[in-house]
């Protein structure tokens, strides 16, 4: 098991859900969360300067069975991409073991 966490712009949010929902990962978590970027440079719309290295962000935790990793990972990629500075990140953890506190249940069975 595995355990992806990813930080995404806000709002490519609902296009990442439906792309994960498309690969039949139907459970994760999220926060919304504030983070420091690398551009130190602001950005300028409608004559409003806008700071980019503080931006908020959707942080998303999801753990799935190692065969669904590669999927979740592409899902994410595909559908929170801009190609801009700035649209996020992508961390895989090991995880030892898992329970299903109603039923008891452990390891991969308990995700489904």
């Amino acid at each position: 098991m595995k355990k992806i966490e990813a930080i995404i712009r806000k709002s490519k949010f609902d296009q990442v859900k439906e792309a994960l929902h498309n690969v039949e990962v139907n459970f994760f978590s999220y926060w919304d969360v504030t983070g420091v970027g690398n551009e130190k440079e602001g950005h300028v719309y409608r004559g409003i300067s806008y700071s980019t290295s503080e931006i908020q962000r959707r942080y998303i935790s999801i753990v799935v069975n190692d065969d669904f990793v590669q999927p979740t990972i592409d899902a994410i990629l595909k559908s929170a991409a801009t190609d801009n500075v700035g649209d996020g990140k992508i961390f895989i953890l090991s995880v030892d073991e898992a329970y299903r506190i109603r039923t008891g249940e452990k390891g991969g069975k308990s995700l489904n």
